[in-house]
């Protein structure tokens, strides 16, 4: 069975550092596009972070130089660290893999719907 499972999330000050985990079974993260995205109430649905097989990263202009997107390829699992966070960071945050076709470049403007699988999310709070 193919699954995402997000952790990690939860409330900081302005200035603080969280770092989100996303745990596959089910496929190997290390051989697809794995993207982490948020989503903040009444805004649409953000690619922040990507990374792809051969290990290339792309990031969203509102967090480069703060977040790092990672993996640990012995656990299967996906990492955010964000630091230096911000309220206009607050959002849940997802963590989706496998796209739908090869030919769908793996970068934080690829749309959402191009992913086949998803986790259930992680609420990052962020308070000024």
């Amino acid at each position: 069975q193919v699954q995402l499972v997000e952790s990690g999330g939860g409330s900081v000050q302005a200035g603080g550092s969280l770092r989100l985990s996303c745990a596959a079974s089910g496929y190997t993260l290390s051989n697809v596009c794995v993207t982490w995205f948020r989503q903040a109430p009444g805004k649409e649905r953000e690619g922040v972070a990507s990374i792809d097989s051969g290990g290339s990263t792309s990031y969203g202009a509102t967090v480069k130089g703060r977040f790092t997107i990672f993996r640990d390829n012995a656990k299967n699992t996906l990492y955010l660290q964000m630091n230096s966070l911000s309220p206009e960071d607050t959002a849940m945050y997802y963590c989706a893999a496998r796209l739908r076709g090869t030919y769908l470049p793996c970068t934080v403007r690829t749309t959402a719907n191009a992913y086949l699988s998803w986790g259930q999310g992680t609420q990052v709070t962020v308070s000024s």
